[in-house]
């Protein structure tokens, strides 16, 4: 199974290598994020309040999507070493057991949150309008968890094994789906036309979202059932647990999954801050947060493809070639983010008129865009370097980070702001530069010290 394509990623130009593996997630993430944005668009021409429910419901989803972080960044080590090893029963071993385990939590956990879910949305707010669309936007969100998961999990196995093309073009069909359907199922009218849609508001957006991630899952299983792709799987072992792997996938990716719920948890506290600036403010940060998400794709798709040269480069034991890819992911990300600061600082107003008309959510959005987006040039150091932990396995660096920028500088810095001090939101905004830049202090001394280099699963 180690044939070209593994070979591919660890010999010849890095950069070129890093651009092949990195240009179609981040193609295909980006295709993804977008119908993430046309969702708010519409959303938008609905009400402030059913930005604010999607809003808080995507929030509090994240805490769930914690055990998708956990579980695929755990696969990501073990299918990608697996693979520079040249091991191919254990590579296919690793992707059946990564999907089987990993729907099957997806159902626990699917389960759980639909229950607490109306006692959480009672934490952020009692606006009866707000809570039913994030009622209606959730429920048929989580019923289709264990298939968004899996979906997830076969783009990875694709990525992992050197072929990011796939991945993109089942994510653009998928993005291309969504935006066709979202008008027809959120609208009684279709936008522009005298086409008549479904009318079914919030809980159309979300349904066009799950009917998109289905297609998309069933599209790619179906190249993975073809045995044409290098990822192969043997249908009878996914009706069957391996010890020995589940372990691995729950503990390699544990420390990242923590950070993701220090991190979601720190979301969820500030959503609660920023709820005490009224309705406007949240819906304001919704679509700040659709757009900073946008923003992020290509940093995901240079990590993952930096992640998947890093494995593969530490399972045939070249560490200095895994320096130099993590390097060059940093510098190239970072490159991108100032490109993207320099457009948010310029034209704001214009970036929020596109999916909001309402004045006051509008002037909530300029400032903010402003402060936070530049904190993305920071993360494009972190995304580069920390590649090196992904791929290696050994990902405590991320938690400590998280740790620190978000509960030991940030929270402590919103508290000041908003209890304390009463300052404008503005003042929140600026919570969250300084919570990059601890983080950023953190990922870079882990790196520097090296421990990822000894590091094999």
């Amino acid at each position: 199974m180690k044939g070209k394509g593994s070979r591919n990623l660890l010999e010849g130009s890095i950069s070129k290598n890093l651009f092949l593996m990195a240009a179609p997630t981040m193609l295909g993430f980006m295709f993804q994020m977008f119908y993430d944005l046309v969702d708010m668009i519409w959303i938008g021409k609905i009400s402030a309040e059913a930005v604010a429910g999607v809003t808080i419901f995507s929030t509090m989803f994240w805490i769930v999507n914690v055990l998708n972080e956990i579980i695929g960044t755990s696969s990501i080590s073990l299918i990608s070493q697996s693979y520079g090893k040249g091991d191919e029963d254990r590579t296919s071993l690793c992707i059946e057991q990564t999907l089987t385990f990993k729907a099957l939590v997806a159902v626990i956990a699917g389960i759980i949150f639909s229950i607490i879910l109306r006692p959480l949305l009672g934490f952020f707010t009692d606006d009866p309008a707000v809570s039913q669309a994030a009622l209606s936007y959730g429920y048929i969100r989580i019923f289709f968890l264990p298939i968004m998961f899996s979906s997830y999990t076969v783009n990875t196995a694709f990525r992992c094994v050197g072929d990011s093309l796939k991945p993109m073009i089942i994510m653009i069909i998928s993005a291309f789906l969504n935006i066709i359907l979202d008008p027809i199922f959120i609208f009684d009218v279709i936008p522009g036309t005298s086409i008549p849609g479904f009318g079914l508001g919030v809980f159309g957006a979300a349904l066009a979202t799950v009917i998109s991630i289905t297609i998309s899952f069933l599209i790619a299983f179906a190249f993975v059932l073809s045995n044409k792709t290098k990822v192969k799987i043997k249908v009878k072992r996914l009706f069957k647990l391996n010890s020995e792997i589940d372990k691995k996938l729950i503990t390699i990716g544990l420390p990242n999954g923590v950070e993701g719920l220090v991190r979601n948890l720190v979301g969820i506290v500030t959503l609660k801050f920023i709820t005490l600036y009224g309705t406007a403010a949240v819906a304001a940060m919704g679509i700040g947060n659709r757009i900073f998400g946008f923003a992020f794709m290509p940093l995901l798709g240079l990590s993952m493809g930096s992640s998947t040269i890093v494995g593969q480069c530490l399972g045939a034991e070249n560490s200095e070639r895994a320096k130099a890819t993590a390097k060059y992911a940093a510098v190239y990300g970072a490159s991108l983010m100032i490109l993207v600061s320099i457009i948010a600082f310029i034209f704001p107003e214009r970036i929020m008129g596109i999916f909001i008309n309402e004045p006051e959510v509008i002037k909530i959005g300029i400032p903010m865009m402003r402060i936070i987006t530049p904190g993305l040039i920071l993360a494009g150091v972190v995304m580069g370097y920390g590649s090196v932990f992904s791929g290696s396995g050994y990902n405590a660096p991320y938690l400590i980070s998280s740790v620190v920028g978000r509960w030991i500088v940030q929270i402590p810095m919103m508290i000041l702001v908003v209890i304390i001090l009463k300052l404008p939101i503005e003042w929140v905004c600026m919570t969250y530069i300084a919570a990059d830049f601890g983080e950023m202090m953190v990922i870079l001394t882990a790196y520097k010290r090296g421990k990822w280099e000894r590091k094999r699963v």
